[in-house]
């Protein structure tokens, strides 16, 4: 039981028609279930806002989503309103496979974005994530889903910094794309050691 799946953010709220649609957000849906049989270990993660979130640009008089403002943790992108808990749009795309091993919950603090399966953005605060991967003995982690260029590169930036040895499927995960984050993004998992998988 050395490997596990983690698989970010398959939202509606991230997916077409959603309030923060990442374009073909629903193409990884399919290929995730696939893949899911293959692992000792399934994680899903599922971004879970109180209503008036300090990331949401509606937060903020006179801002709009995608403009940054400081946070006491440092710069924040602001978004529209996503993922409020107990939403339509917080629910898993319904056709995915949701029996997994564990969903961790994340973005829940009023005053603080988490976009990593590990860290809220303070790169302090602990999900919880690392010490059950741990002590379920996993070693190696494959992450997929949405935003590559957000949630699915902290993640693994995290899991790299962490000891894991980590891999990013790019065929089950889809980009934002804002002002250059996914080319970005991906620089920067090369540069730690993260494995990018394209076919």
């Amino acid at each position: 039981m050395t490997q596990a799946l983690i698989v970010i953010d398959v939202q509606n709220d991230f997916c077409p028609g959603g309030a923060l649609a990442v374009p073909g957000g629903d193409e990884v849906v399919a290929p995730i279930n696939a893949m899911m049989g293959n692992f000792d270990t399934v994680i899903l993660t599922q971004d879970w806002h109180p209503a008036g979130h300090s990331s949401f640009a509606s937060s903020h008089s006179g801002m709009s989503p995608f403009e940054s403002v400081g946070m006491s943790y440092g710069p924040q992108v602001l978004w529209p309103d996503h993922c409020v808990q107990g939403s339509a749009g917080a629910e898993f795309h319904p056709d995915l496979d949701v029996s997994g091993d564990l969903i961790i919950r994340k973005g829940f603090r009023p005053l603080i974005d988490s976009y990593s399966g590990f860290f809220e953005n303070d790169q302090k605060t602990p999900t919880g994530l690392d010490g059950y991967l741990r002590s379920r003995g996993v070693s190696e982690l494959t992450f997929v889903g949405l935003a590559t260029d957000f949630c699915v590169a902290f993640s693994a930036l995290d899991a790299a910094k962490l000891g894991f040895k980590v891999r990013v499927d790019l065929t089950a995960c889809r980009g934002i794309d804002l002002e250059g984050s996914l080319e970005t993004s991906l620089a920067e998992m090369q540069a730690a050691g993260v494995q990018l998988q394209q076919v």
